[in-house]
């Protein structure tokens, strides 16, 4: 039967394919970076979930130029009365630090005195705060349907972008299952990654 030899080896084929993408594509670890606004009528929250992925391309190192990269959505926060305050895939103030949020965990685990290898930072559990040039670039929209719009807005000094009674009560990171990707729907499958 030399159907039975074929179908055997388009089986052995599509594993291989199947099994090869997974390592390419899949992350090597996830996390939630949370922004708290206090507002005149209370904290505002939201959170987002990124994903890193390092370069396991074939003669990738991992790092360096052609290294890891984000996906995500930049994270929304709703202030009320037309209010908003967006943090951007954007590291600081600096625009040629353009691959910051790749490294964000690292470098934030590393100010409270954790330093970690990049292969580590999903076995950590605790939740870090991202404060000073870690914090990433905030603006605020005029008109949330009009990206010219926005307007960079100082963490220090949130007031003068949005008006008094407004301050960053913080900004905090933890690292999330990272799941069976591409399978990582939620629950026990793995957070999913951010898409709004």
């Amino acid at each position: 039967m030399n159907w039975k030899k074929w179908i055997g080896l388009a089986v052995l084929l599509a594993a291989l394919v199947i099994g090869e993408r997974t390592y390419l594509y899949r992350p090597d670890h996830k996390y939630r970076l949370t922004v708290d606004v206090e507002t005149p009528d209370g904290v505002r929250s939201a959170s987002g979930v990124f994903s890193v992925h390092p370069n396991r391309a074939y003669g990738g190192s991992g790092s360096g130029p052609a290294g890891p990269r984000i996906k995500g959505d930049a994270v929304f926060v709703d202030l009320g009365n037309g209010r908003n305050l967006t943090a951007l895939l954007l590291h600081g103030t600096n625009p040629a630090e353009t691959d910051g949020m790749n490294y964000l965990p690292l470098r934030a685990f590393a100010a409270t005195g954790r330093r970690i290898d990049f292969r580590d930072v999903k076995r950590q559990t605790q939740t870090v705060s991202v404060t000073g040039e870690l914090i990433p670039t905030l603006v605020t929209f005029a008109d949330v349907a009009n990206p010219v719009s926005a307007r960079v807005a100082d963490p220090a000094n949130l007031p003068a972008a949005l008006g008094q009674g407004f301050r960053l009560r913080g900004i905090s990171l933890q690292i999330v299952p990272s799941g069976f990707w591409p399978l990582d729907f939620g629950g026990a499958l793995g957070e999913p990654v951010t898409r709004d």
